[in-house]
């Protein structure tokens, strides 16, 4: 049986990344991609990421968190998502600050500037073509060669690369509106140049201090927002000197504070985080899982 059968879970999301939380600090098992993704199948709990919360691994730490994309392969990042733990965990035990690992290290969280916000500090971009990954070599990452379209008038190229523990590939557009995301993103995100695939991005650069975004999620799709996504195009903005280090980044469920802290070039991710509902996994949906 399942270590997910009859177990309770938070339905939570941060500006529309829908988010599933679950604290397995108490059992010693694990979850695995076919688990991940009966969750989300239908009669299950439709998520973009799953945050699963297991023992801590190392002193100092809150817990031990893998993340699951709806499709049930695992990733090192989701700042969305640690917002959500965080709301989750700070309502429970009255703490204002906490440290958690994930496969992309360290994360320090704590309260924001107003009771209803919450930072995480993101840790280093990566900019190098083999930490990103790419999958052949560029040594300027502020632009690669990739584009969609006829050779002569593409519609998307360019992009930036950066890796924020997951790939991002950002497009700098006038409108992200103006392209059907949902038709390029798989391609793009599954390009050979990717061979971990990538999150795909469009950015509109407002002005030095705002910043609009719509993202393809890798593995998850077309999204209301992607946290990840939001701290690499900030980046990214600043490393072409278009923008300031720090924006503010409007993303179609809302708004994202990024700042790319000058002193240790860490990105600390501000925004909300909405609880929805508690249940429990009907074990039905792991019927079939082996």
């Amino acid at each position: 049986m399942s270590a997910l059968a009859n177990h309770a879970f938070a339905k939570m999301n941060g500006i529309g990344n829908e988010i599933v939380v679950v604290d397995l600090r108490d059992k010693p098992a694990t979850v695995s991609a076919e688990e991940a993704r009966a969750v989300a199948s239908p009669g299950g709990v439709a998520y973009d990421q799953m945050m699963v919360l297991q023992p801590p691994r190392l002193s100092g730490t809150e817990a031990f968190i893998r993340i699951y994309n709806s499709d049930g392969s695992e990733v090192g990042a989701c700042g969305n998502g640690m917002r959500c733990v965080v709301r989750r965990l700070f309502e429970k035990t009255g703490q204002t600050a906490m440290t958690f690992e994930t496969r992309a290290g360290l994360l320090n969280c704590w309260q924001g500037p107003a009771a209803d916000l919450y930072t995480v500090d993101m840790g280093a971009p990566k900019f190098g073509w083999q930490d990103i990954p790419l999958a052949e070599e560029f040594r300027d990452t502020r632009y690669i060669e990739l584009q969609v379209g006829p050779i002569d008038a593409p519609l998307l190229h360019s992009p930036s690369a950066v890796s924020m523990g997951n790939p991002h590939a950002i497009f700098w557009v006038d409108d992200v509106n103006a392209h059907d995301l949902a038709r390029f993103g798989p391609l793009l995100e599954n390009h050979p140049i990717f061979p971990e695939r990538a999150n795909i991005t469009l950015a509109h650069i407002v002005d030095r201090d705002h910043i609009t975004i719509r993202t393809w999620e890798r593995g998850a799709g077309l999204t209301k927002a992607c946290g990840s996504a939001a701290c690499a195009t900030a980046v990214a903005a600043a490393r072409l000197k278009r923008a300031n280090r720090i924006v503010q980044i409007a993303l179609p469920g809302g708004e994202l504070s990024i700042e790319w802290r000058e002193r240790d070039d860490h990105v600390l991710m501000t925004g909300t985080a909405t609880f929805e509902y508690e249940g429990k996994f009907d074990p039905a949906l792991f019927a079939t899982v082996a």
